[in-house]
C-alpha cells in the first residue's frame, strides 16, 4: 500500500448478502477478511438508502465502493443503484465504483452506469483473493490521482526517511525530542508535521520563488483550476499579494484608483511604490453597512474630473495605471465584473479585485459574471486583471495561504504583464524560507475545488447558510405572533430582502436551499432574490443600478433592535456589541461588529451543529435580556473589573443605557456622514511616511486635530474604511471625522470592556480615563 498504507481508508460494500447463510455471503464475507488484512476498514450497508446516508457523512474517507446491482429499491420513493452511482459521480469523478452482478445480468446493465463504473465481480466465479486484490491496485492508483503535484511530492519525500544535513535546525522535528518543553511540542503537532518542514534545498519540490518543478506545476494547476493565466501561491496572506501587485505594476507618482472601502494592505501598498490615490466612494446605508461604489464612479469622465481636482495631479491629461476595487465588499455585496471592466477598459492599464473573501465565487453558477476571473472578450485595452484571495479565510487552506491570479491573454501583447519582472516584485515579498505545509494546503485547497467537486462543495455551504437565513425568517415570524409574548416579541432580522417591510418575503421561504448548476428554473429564483433592485427599502442604498450588485446569501449580517429601515433610532435598542460580547463568552465568535449589526461567515468548514449553537445562544440572550438577568450573572469578569460602572445592573440596563447613549450622540448619522466626504490631501501618503520616518510626527490630542495632517491612517473596525489617510489635512469642512473620533474616546470611558479597535489611535493612560491621540506630522516641519 506504499504511503497510504497507515490511512485507515475505507471500502463501503453495498450488499444484503452481507450476513447471508448463502453461496454468495459466504464469499463476501471471505473479500472483506482479506481487505482487513490489507489495513482497509470495511463500511458495511445492507440498503443502497443506508449506503446513502453513509456516502453523504463520511464520502471523504472512502476510496472504493462495491454495489450489489440486484439490489432492488424498498419504495418506489427508494433509492436503487442507478442513484447511487449518480449520486457518486456527481460529487466524485474518479472514486472506484465496482458492481456485485452474474454473468446473466451484465447485458442488463445500462450505458450510462458502464460509463460510470470501473468494472464488476462475479461474487461465485471470482476468487475473494483476486476481488480484493483488484481492489487494492485501483484504490491505489484513485489515491495516487488524487494527490495534487506539491502536496503528492511532499507526501511522497517526507515518508523516505532521509538524513536532512540542511535547515531547518529542528531536522523533522528531532531537536525538539531532546527539550521536555520541545517534547511537548513534538507531540502537539505530530511527527508528519515536522518532518514535512523542509528547507528550499531539497530540489524534489521545486523553487516557489522560480515556479519550477512541482510548486510550478501546482500554481499551473490552480490557475487552470480558478480560470487564470497565471497563478501565484503566497504564504505570507493577502496583504502581502496586494503589495506584490503593486509593487510589480505602479511606478512612483503613478496615479492609481482607490475602493476607498480598501483594505489597509492596499494603503500600505500604495506607500511602498509612491502612488498618488485617487479614490473610489463606496455606499452606505442607514444600518452603517458599506454598500457598493456606484457604477457611475468608474465612467471615464468621472474618473477625468477626480484626476483633474486632484491638488497633487498636475498633469490633467494623465490617466491612472491600476484601479483596486473590494470584491465582495465586507457585507457581501458582489459587483457586476464585467459592467466595471467594460467601464474601465481603455482608462486604467490593470484591474485590480481584492477578492479576499470571495475564493469561491467561481465555483457555483449563482456568481456567474461577478468575480474577477470571468471570462471576457479581448479588446485593445482591456486592462490585465488581478484577483488577490485569501485563500485560507474562504476555503480550505491554512493560515496566511492567499493565492494571485492573473488573466492578460485578452490583452494585446505590450499591455500584458511581463513574468520576470513581476516575478521581481512577488521575490521582493515573499520569504526565502517559505512554509512548506502553507504551500501544500493551497494545492489542496485547488485539488478540493476542481471540476464538479467545487461547485458540490460550494452549494452545500449555500445550503447551510440558507437553512440558516430561513430558520430565523421562521422564528421571527413565531415570535412576532406569539400573544402572550407581550412586550417581549422581538427577535433578530436578517438583512435581506424583505427586512424592515412588516413581514418577510413569503416567497423567500419557498425558495430551495440546494441550488444545483442544473437547476435553471430555482437558479433564476435565487439571481432574482439576491440581486438588489433600485428603490428596495430593504437594502437602503440610494441610486443602486439594476442587476449592479448582488447580496452574497453565504455572508449573513444579523441585525439588532436600535434603528428602523429609514436610518432613525428607535425608542429602545440592543447595541450589537453587546451581543456580540455575549456570544464571545459562550465561544461564538463573529467575524465583525456594527452598532446594531454583526455578521457571520459562512464556509466549508459550517456545520448545522454550529448555527444550531448560535440560534441558540441568541434565543439565551432574549431570555436573559427579556428577564434583565443581572450583569454579575451575564459578564461576570466585566462587573468584577469595572464595579463601580455595571454593579447593580441587569442585561436590559446595560442595552438601555449604552442604546440611549448613541442615540443621544446620534450616532446612525454620525456614521454616515463622516463617510460622506474625503479630507484634502496636502501630499501623498508616501511622502507622509517618510516624514513621520524622519521624526517629523508627534502625538496630537483628538480635539487639537483640526487643521493637522495625518501621519498614520485612521481605520475603526468596524467596519475597517479609513476615514483620515496619510497626508490628508482636517479642514473645518472635516469636522464630523473629529466628533466621530471624540465619541469614542468618550464611548470607550463610559462603557469599558466595549472599547472598539481603532487603527491609528494611540491610546495613554490619564488621570481618570485614558487619552487618546493620533500621530500627525509636525507643523514646523
Amino acid at each position: 500500500m506504499e504511503w497510504y498504507s497507515n490511512l485507515d481508508l475505507s471500502i463501503l460494500i453495498v450488499d444484503s448478502e452481507i450476513h447471508a447463510e448463502t453461496a454468495g455471503g459466504i464469499a463476501l464475507r471471505q473479500v472483506i477478511e482479506i481487505l482487513g488484512d490489507l489495513d482497509f476498514r470495511v463500511i458495511e450497508a445492507l440498503t443502497v438508502e443506508d449506503a446513502l446516508s453513509i456516502y453523504r457523512s463520511v464520502y471523504p474517507d472512502i476510496a472504493c465502493v462495491l454495489l450489489d446491482w440486484d439490489l432492488q429499491p424498498e419504495s418506489a420513493a427508494s433509492a436503487g443503484p442507478v442513484e447511487m452511482i449518480r449520486t457518486i459521480r456527481k460529487r466524485n469523478r474518479d472514486l472506484p465504483i465496482f458492481l456485485f452482478t452474474s454473468k446473466l445480468a451484465v447485458n442488463e446493465i445500462p450505458l450510462e452506469v458502464i460509463r460510470s463504473i470501473d468494472g464488476y465481480f462475479w461474487k461465485l466465479d471470482n476468487t475473494p483473493r483476486f476481488i480484493a486484490g483488484r481492489i487494492e491496485d485501483v484504490t491505489g492508483d484513485y489515491l495516487d490521482k488524487l494527490l495534487p503535484a506539491f502536496f503528492g511530492e511532499l507526501v511522497r519525500y517526507t515518508q523516505e526517511y532521509k538524513y536532512a544535513w540542511h535547515t531547518p535546525g529542528h531536522t523533522g522535528g528531532i531537536a525538539f525530542l531532546k527539550s521536555p518543553v520541545g517534547k511537548l511540542f513534538f507531540r502537539f503537532y505530530g511527527e508528519n508535521t515536522l518532518r514535512s518542514d523542509l528547507s528550499v534545498s531539497v530540489p524534489e519540490l521545486g523553487s516557489l520563488l522560480e515556479h519550477t518543478g512541482v510548486v510550478g506545476a501546482a500554481e499551473s494547476d490552480a490557475a487552470r483550476i480558478f480560470g487564470a493565466d497565471r497563478t501565484y501561491f503566497l504564504t505570507n496572506g493577502t496583504s502581502t499579494s496586494n503589495k506584490v501587485v503593486f509593487s510589480g505594476c505602479v511606478q512612483p507618482g503613478d496615479i492609481v484608483l482607490v475602493d476607498r472601502n480598501c483594505h489597509k494592505s492596499v494603503m500600505y501598498a500604495i506607500i511602498m511604490t509612491g502612488a498618488v490615490p485617487v479614490y473610489l466612494i463606496p455606499t452606505r446605508n442607514p444600518y452603517g453597512i458599506i454598500g457598493p461604489i456606484h457604477a457611475a464612479e468608474f465612467d471615464p469622465a468621472v474618473i477625468q474630473k477626480k484626476c483633474a481636482d486632484h491638488p497633487l495631479i498636475a498633469d490633467a491629461g494623465r490617466t491612472p495605471r491600476l484601479a483596486v476595487v473590494t470584491n465582495s465588499t465586507y457585507d457581501g455585496l458582489c459587483y457586476d465584473v464585467e459592467a466595471i471592466i467594460e467601464k474601465l477598459t481603455g482608462t486604467v492599464g490593470v484591474l485590480l479585485f481584492d477578492e479576499a473573501w470571495y475564493g469561491y465565487a467561481r465555483f457555483h453558477p449563482l456568481y456567474r459574471g461577478r468575480y474577477a476571473m470571468t471570462p471576457v472578450t479581448a479588446a485593445p485595452d482591456r486592462p490585465a486583471i488581478f484577483a488577490t484571495q485569501s485563500t485560507h479565510k474562504v476555503l480550505a487552506a491554512f493560515s496566511q495561504g492567499s493565492m494571485i491570479h492573473l488573466r492578460d491573454s485578452h490583452c494585446p501583447e505590450e499591455a500584458r504583464i511581463d513574468p520576470d519582472g513581476f516575478n521581481e516584485a512577488f521575490m521582493m515579498h515573499t520569504s526565502t524560507s517559505p512554509q512548506y505545509s502553507i504551500i501544500a494546503s493551497l494545492d489542496v485547497a485547488a485539488k478540493m475545488m476542481e471540476g464538479d467537486s467545487g461547485t458540490v462543495l460550494i452549494a452545500d455551504t449555500l445550503e447551510e447558510a440558507l437553512i440558516f437565513r430561513q430558520k430565523m425568517v421562521q422564528l421571527m415570524a413565531q415570535v412576532l405572533e406569539d400573544e402572550e409574548a407581550g412586550s417581549r416579541r422581538w427577535w433578530f432580522p436578517v438583512w435581506q430582502p424583505g427586512v424592515g417591510q412588516g413581514q418577510y418575503a413569503e416567497h423567500f421561504l419557498t425558495l430551495r436551499p440546494r441550488i444545483q448548476e442544473g437547476d435553471a428554473a430555482e437558479l433564476c429564483r435565487h439571481l432574482d432574490y439576491w440581486t438588489l433592485k433600485p428603490g428596495d427599502a430593504w437594502h437602503g442604498f440610494d441610486g443602486i443600478e439594476e442587476n449592479y450588485c448582488l447580496l452574497d446569501p453565504l455572508k449573513v449580517t444579523v441585525l439588532t433592535p436600535g434603528i428602523d429601515p429609514g436610518g432613525l433610532m428607535e425608542e429602545r435598542g440592543i447595541p450589537a456589541a453587546i451581543v456580540s460580547r455575549f456570544l464571545q463568552e459562550q465561544g461564538i465568535v463573529v467575524e465583525k461588529t456594527g452598532f446594531y449589526s454583526f455578521f457571520i461567515l459562512f464556509t466549508m468548514g459550517i456545520s448545522k451543529g454550529k448555527s444550531g449553537t448560535l440560534i441558540a445562544q441568541l434565543f439565551e440572550f432574549k431570555d436573559q435580556y427579556d428577564a434583565n438577568t443581572p450583569l454579575e450573572q451575564v459578564f461576570p469578569e466585566i462587573v468584577k473589573t469595572y464595579p463601580r460602572i455595571y454593579g447593580g445592573m441587569g442585561l436590559a440596563d446595560l442595552c438601555d443605557a449604552m442604546h440611549a447613549y448613541l442615540k443621544g450622540h446620534g450616532i446612525a448619522d454620525i456614521q454616515k456622514d463622516v463617510y460622506a466626504r474625503i479630507p484634502r490631501p496636502a501630499m501623498t501618503p508616501a511622502e507622509a511616511y517618510r516624514m513621520m520616518i524622519a521624526g517629523k510626527a508627534e502625538k496630537v490630542r483628538l480635539q487639537d486635530l483640526a487643521g493637522r495632517t495625518a501621519a498614520v491612517m485612521v481605520v475603526p473596525y468596524p467596519p475597517g474604511i479609513p476615514i483620515w489617510m496619510p497626508g490628508e489635512v482636517l479642514s473645518v469642512d472635516d469636522r464630523d471625522i473629529i466628533d466621530f473620533l471624540l465619541l469614542y474616546e468618550d464611548f470607550d470611558a463610559a462603557f469599558p470592556g466595549f472599547e472598539t479597535e481603532i487603527h491609528g489611535v494611540i491610546r495613554d493612560a490619564g488621570d481618570d480615563r485614558k487619552v487618546y491621540s493620533i500621530l500627525c506630522l509636525r507643523e514646523d516641519r
